[in-house]
């Protein structure tokens, strides 16, 4: 070990080995928030829960300011865990977030409503018109027109809410509000704007065809840049108040899945992230925008220049179990505990679970799914269908990376985040369905945060090959062939339930 002397010669001749950096998670379910010094470790970490709101069936809001009041909490927190000298040293600051929601804005810059969610189902006839207006919509996009991109979300405001609309001065990203909110800078980054289907995806700029078809013009948009690109500095303001120095650097952030998989270096095809968040999402780098949308897999600009990546994303992963729960009067780590290693793979005759809560995405591209438990017998246990549940994510997740495998992506690895990723059960029977290695790196629940950071460090001047370090591998979980074999059996007896199921609820 170097002796304090040492350390302290090494800083001084490298200024940027004393950075530290924040970064920030605007989820669905909460606010997460870390510190990170130049080396790579994690300092602290905080969280503030969120709620969602649902004045009808289908929808899905939040307001603005409620993740504002989050960031604030979390700061704080931060704040009273670092250590002095350290928060003293934080030189720049970025913000992941959840993607596709829509938060508009009148002149004066005011919050006209709360904020409509990538999971809000409302708009789908707005997707049958905006791919009607404009033909080209999946050849500029590189996806298919869905009811949680943003796009329709204000084509629907258009129909709905016509006073609202008229009132309409600027669309801005949960994450982007965020940003405007700490450094007055209206922007977003590419990751991100791919989500709204205003962008040409493989152009990495604004549309003018898409923007015409859906009624809305440029100037409602924020400016782009690329996900590490310095956007400004933190208000004086906001430094004062939470101790932090006043040329703290702020950049343009990232899509949540895109900061997730720079969070465990996922930025090569042969690598790919699992995310088992509030949604489910598996995502493989590529080099190009070609995708699948036919089959609702998702082709979106990368976090880093050049790059872009292919994801699957199902609506109800982590938030099912939470549902599950919920139902159970327990805690889902309390759900999962209950669960024991089955080598032999559950009973051919288990009960499936359809777990379309909210709706579907990758492949099924249907807002109006919804989920069942199929195969109920007298006498099973909550650890029977507890289980259920979980394979039945992972049923959903396998019907993602099918598609993925379509569109021409191979990953030979994934590499998990998310809260489902505590889970060794569910990371075992994932690994043992799609055939893959599963792996769990230190601070895998921070993913999206961490990637934040990362390009904070990016904006600080820091080096791509510095930042980029894998995290190290906390356990990997290996595919058993036996096992394989008998739940692929199963995921087919789950796919044949879609069309029936689908028929029923007409």
């Amino acid at each position: 070990m170097s002796a304090p002397s040492d350390l302290a010669a090494a800083a001084a001749a490298c200024p940027l080995a004393q950075d530290h950096v924040l970064g920030l998670d605007l989820g669905t379910s909460g606010l997460k928030a870390v510190l990170l010094a130049a080396d790579g470790t994690l300092l602290a970490e905080a969280t503030a829960p969120l709620t969602v709101q649902r004045p009808q069936p289908g929808w899905s809001e939040q307001r603005p300011q409620d993740w504002w009041s989050a960031l604030e909490r979390v700061i704080a927190r931060l704040r009273q865990d670092a250590d002095p000298a350290r928060w003293r040293r934080v030189r720049a600051l970025a913000v992941a977030g959840q993607m596709h929601g829509a938060v508009t804005l009148d002149a004066d810059g005011q919050v006209l409503r709360p904020a409509i969610l990538w999971n809000d189902g409302r708009a789908q006839a707005q997707c049958a018109r905006l791919e009607a207006l404009e033909p080209r919509t999946r050849a500029i996009t590189a996806n298919r027109a869905m009811a949680g991109f943003t796009a329709p979300k204000l084509m629907w405001m258009a129909e709905h809410e016509p006073e609202l609309h008229a009132r309409v001065a600027t669309v801005l990203l949960p994450k982007d509000w965020l940003v405007w909110r700490l450094c007055g800078a209206l922007s977003s980054d590419c990751s991100d704007a791919a989500g709204t289907l205003w962008l040409d995806v493989a152009a990495r700029r604004w549309s003018a065809p898409m923007l015409q078809a859906s009624g809305l013009g440029e100037g409602a948009l924020p400016t782009l840049h690329e996900s590490p690109d310095v956007v400004g500095t933190l208000r004086p303001g906001w430094a004062a108040a939470w101790g932090l120095p006043p040329d703290v650097r702020v950049a343009a952030g990232a899509g949540d899945n895109a900061a997730g998989a720079l969070g465990v270096g996922v930025v090569d095809p042969s690598d790919g992230l699992l995310s088992l968040g509030t949604s489910g999402v598996i995502f493989v780098p590529c080099g190009d925008a070609r995708g699948n949308p036919d089959q609702g897999v998702h082709t979106f600009c990368h976090a880093l220049p050049g790059l872009w990546h292919r994801m699957s994303v199902m609506l109800s992963a982590a938030s099912a179990l939470g549902w599950w729960a919920d139902i159970c009067g327990r805690g889902p780590a309390e759900l999962l505990a209950e669960l024991t290693p089955e080598p032999g793979g559950a009973a051919a005759d288990a009960p499936l679970f359809l777990p379309y809560l909210a709706g579907e995405r990758t492949p099924h591209a249907d807002p109006q799914a919804c989920g069942a438990f199929l195969g109920l017998r007298q006498g099973q246990a909550r650890d029977v269908l507890t289980r259920a549940v979980i394979e039945g994510v992972a049923m959903g997740l396998a019907d993602g990376l099918a598609a993925l495998r379509a569109a021409g992506a191979a990953p030979r690895r994934l590499l998990a985040v998310g809260g489902g990723a505590r889970s060794d059960v569910w990371l075992q029977l994932l690994a043992d369905l799609l055939d893959l290695p599963v792996s769990r790196g230190a601070a895998a629940e921070v993913g999206p945060a961490l990637g934040a950071a990362r390009l904070a460090l990016l904006a600080a001047g820091h080096p791509l090959a510095d930042v980029l370090r894998m995290p190290a591998t906390q356990r990997c979980f290996e595919p058993d062939a036996a096992r394989t074999e008998r739940l692929q059996a199963r995921w087919a007896r789950f796919r044949a339930a879609w069309q029936p199921l689908r028929d029923w609820q007409g």
